[in-house]
């Protein structure tokens, strides 16, 4: 800016006000309407701000000499001074409340009547900026004593992001409250938008609309567009810095009908927990008949919450769930319960609870451990009528025995250096059934159990001990064997002998054990010793070579192993069975000392295990494209320990083991196992299964599952499973990706499970899910195999509000994806980084 300015422009302002539009700015309006809002703009800030006149001269040398100055002919700003009045303070994410008052207040406009210290009148293109405030409209009054504008015309408010526009506003700009009237507005962090007769600003995180409305569905260019889903109140309460919205004498509104009609409703503004009904579930249940389930989530702290789930089941009456989850450094739990008072099918109330516990401690004489998990029903057919909710987040609902048999479970261990101990008591809930009763496992009351596991021993050797004494209990009459208390101790040391090119372990086990039994056995005695002890050797080799093959290269690896392993005979057949069962046959226990798990039976074993194993790796990742294995074991005598029942081993050669395993890309895979027996020229067990996932919300799989009669298994079985998700467009050639605001996505899921022997469907979930820009349905038929006869069928619905009510929990379409089709992916999972102010800056 040429000096010579600077006394024409400050001439028009002295103590009295004047109006800034008289010649000189006329002249500067002929010449660029902006550049003359931008000196204006700057002056205004300086005066606005507090800054004498002086200063102003001492910035621009020269402009201090009134008589040289007034010789001067107005002159027209240089070309640089336009960026540097449009300049703003540096923005940042939070500006802290304290800093607010301090910061410089800019004004500008196409004419203004300003009074240092007192006031300033924009008319024309006025705009405010203070901070991360901005204020446009077509007049604007601001009292500087007060902190107040008043704008009126088509007034606009940035807002870190959020926009309001309407007619009129009054704002104290620093407090940020005051009033808008016929105003709309739309937030930054969740694309919320709505209208309302009036705008109340409480603060700059609070607000209060008035007869207005609330949505997140985008706006279209289609003609007479309407929101799919649209809140309307008489009055809704924004609290942005909890993220609560509230909204009274309210109707939520779905395709423009109304289907929720409250006094009273809180919804989140964001992602973030909240309190709040969650989305509603609807289901048609084969015997409870029609259900309504409406949870509401109760965030109680950021450590714990609970929920809350009425259900109403037109058969049977009024169920009421709650979940209770509590995280501490130290500790977390669970608490589930549901209540059922009067079932009309079965004529009795029903119950269920849960708890689920874990805490650890460091205390002076070591690390303390608790861990509790019970779960108790009400009686023996609760677990066909209703889906257990599991404190265990890995239970596949497929697992029908997780159903019916529930534990309740304590245990207390401490650990201190080579040294661990715990005490545990284990006592079960079996929920029989007449057509497929099962024997209930022993209770532990108590078991307790020492280890001493030296960390470093010399010359590199492995070693450690463990004792045990367990007190099983169980009805005998049931079990059809006598209870008993069994104490044993096992000692064993190897040294591993390692190197890049393989290894060598030879181990040496020693196992003691007694029992007392309650009852005599069949040869009368009460008590019981024995001693096994077992020798192994384990050895293996490493190959490595550079190969090719399409196109790819790999590092090809080829691993041979041997297993040696022997056991002495010891006469184990008037033992009863507490806690072991046969090993099932695979590449990770044919490498294993004993063929039975547990501590009542150890096969007398003289054998040994050849296999060999080939993988593809890729040279850069370590990745593993290709496993290729083959093992069998070679009996040099008879296997003649066994189970009660079972018959001695002779076979010579054991079944051929036969894995392999394919991701040659991240979206295919595929394993394989099979059970070859040389003798019968056929599978005993065949596995195959496949998978291919291209992208988000795509996934299919495929399973083939043979079992023939073993000494293991007695009923034979032959399956197919399939199970998906996957864009309905792109079945019939459309277009997976085509954007939510162009009448979203249509995806069909499902799994099905199909017994080839019996020839009909065992279990089969199938549904469609709809995603929007602003919601998710779900329509899903469940039909689940609950006993050998019966099955349980239910057509389940839900709907979400993507940020108004997000959160799914309990029984309901979605649990039901997640349990069984493999690789289900949530919809609009996550949303990823949430938007920066800077997104939507003025």
């Amino acid at each position: 800016m040429d000096r010579s300015s600077l006394p024409d422009l400050l001439s028009p302002l002295p103590s009295p006000p004047t109006v800034a539009s008289a010649a000189a700015p006329h002249a500067l309006r002929a010449r660029g309407p902006r550049l003359e809002r931008r000196l204006l703009a700057r002056l205004a800030a300086w005066m606005l701000c507090g800054v004498p006149l002086g200063v102003l001269a001492q910035v621009q040398p020269g402009a201090g000499d009134p008589e040289a100055a007034a010789t001067r002919a107005p002159a027209a700003p240089a070309a640089a001074a336009g960026p540097v009045l449009r300049t703003s303070p540096v923005l940042q994410e939070a500006i802290p409340e304290g800093a607010r008052s301090q910061l410089p207040t800019f004004v500008m406009g196409d004419q203004l009547i300003l009074q240092p210290d007192i006031k300033a009148d924009i008319e024309g293109h006025a705009e405010l900026r203070r901070g991360d405030t901005v204020i446009h409209a077509d007049r604007m009054e601001y009292d500087m004593p007060t902190d107040l504008a008043t704008a009126t015309g088509q007034v606009r408010i940035n807002n870190a992001g959020n926009v309001y526009q309407g007619s009129k506003l009054q704002l104290r700009v620093d407090e940020f409250s005051g009033f808008f009237t016929d105003a709309n507005y739309r937030f930054l962090s969740n694309s919320a938008y709505g209208d309302a007769s009036r705008v109340d600003f409480i603060d700059r995180s609070r607000s209060v609309i008035h007869e207005g409305n609330y949505t997140t569905c985008q706006r279209t260019d289609e003609a007479g567009w309407q929101p799919d889903w649209i809140l309307r109140a008489r009055t809704i309460h924004l609290d942005r810095a909890n993220d609560v919205g509230t909204a009274d004498n309210a109707v939520l509104e779905f395709k423009g009908v109304p289907i929720l009609p409250v006094p009273h409703l809180s919804f989140p503004l964001s992602e973030r927990r909240k309190s709040g009904l969650l989305p509603p579930t609807i289901g048609i249940d084969s015997v409870s008949g029609a259900e309504y389930s409406q949870p509401y989530y109760w965030n109680i702290a950021p450590n714990r919450d609970a929920t809350i789930t009425p259900t109403l089941l037109s058969k049977r009456g009024v169920n009421v769930g709650g979940e209770f989850r509590y995280l501490e450094p130290t500790y977390s739990g669970t608490l589930l319960g549901d209540y059922l008072p009067s079932d009309r099918l079965r004529d009795r109330d029903r119950w269920a609870w849960g708890i689920k516990h874990q805490a650890s401690i460091d205390s002076p004489i070591g690390g303390l451990g608790l861990n509790v998990n019970v779960r108790r029903v009400s009686d023996d057919q609760y677990w066909r009528d209703f889906s257990l909710r599991s404190l265990n987040t890995n239970t596949s609902s497929a697992d029908r025995l997780s159903q019916r048999l529930l534990p309740g479970e304590a245990s207390l261990s401490w650990a201190q250096g080579d040294y661990s101990a715990s005490v545990r008591t284990v006592k079960w809930q079996t929920l029989q059934d007449v057509d497929s009763p099962i024997v209930p496992p022993y209770d532990r009351l108590p078991q307790l159990h020492w280890r001493y596991a030296p960390f470093l021993l010399p010359a590199g050797f492995d070693a450690s001990v463990d004792a045990d004494y367990t007190d099983f209990r169980a009805d005998s009459v049931l079990t059809g064997q006598p209870n008993a208390r069994r104490s044993y101790a096992m000692a064993q040391v190897s040294r591993p002998f390692l190197a890049s090119w393989g290894f060598i372990t030879p181990r040496v086990q020693l196992h003691a054990s007694q029992y007392e039994f309650d009852r005599p056995l069949a040869n009368g005695d009460r008590n019981y010793q024995r001693t096994v002890p077992t020798l192994s050797l384990d050895g293996g080799l490493f190959f490595e070579r550079d190969a090719k093959y399409f196109g790819r290269s790999f590092v090809q690896t080829l691993e041979p192993r041997a297993f040696y392993t022997y056991t002495p005979f010891r006469d184990q057949s008037m033992l009863p069975v507490y806690d072991t069962a046969a090993n099932d046959f695979n590449f990770a226990s044919i490498y294993t000392e004993n063929a039975f798990g547990g501590n009542d039976r150890f096969a007398d074993n003289n054998l040994l295990t050849l296999g060999v194993t080939s993988r593809l790796l890729d040279p850069n990742t370590g990745a593993e494209a290709v496993r290729l294995g083959v093992a069998q074991r070679l009996r040099f005598s008879d296997q003649r320990v066994t189970m009660p029942g079972g018959t001695p081993v002779d076979d010579r050669l054991s079944d051929v083991l036969l894995g392999a395993g394919i991701n040659w890309t991240p979206q295919w895979s595929l394993d394989t196992l099979v059970q070859y027996n040389p003798d019968t020229g056929r599978s005993q067990r065949t596995t195959v299964g496949a998978r291919y996932s291209p992208g988000k919300y795509r996934t299919i799989s495929a399973a083939y599952r043979l079992q023939r009669v073993t000494d293991l298994i007695t009923e034979p079985s032959e399956q197919l499973d399939l199970g998906w998700q996957w864009p309905l467009s792109a079945l019939w050639g459309g277009r997976a990706d085509k954007p939510l605001n162009e009448g979203g996505r249509w995806y069909t899921v499902g799994r099905l499970n199909y017994s080839l022997k019996d020839r009909r469907l065992v279990d089969s979930v199938m549904g469609v899910e709809y995603e929007g820009c602003c919601w998710i349905g779900r329509v899903v038929l469940e039909r689940l195999q609950n006993s050998l006869n019966t099955t349980n069928s239910r057509l389940l619905f839900q709907i979400e509000f993507r940020g108004f009510s997000r959160l799914s929990v309990g029984s309901n379409p979605l649990t039901s994806l997640q349990r069984n089709v493999p690789g289900y992916q949530v919809l609009q999972q996550g949303s990823g980084t949430p938007p920066s102010r800077f997104s939507n800056y003025d």
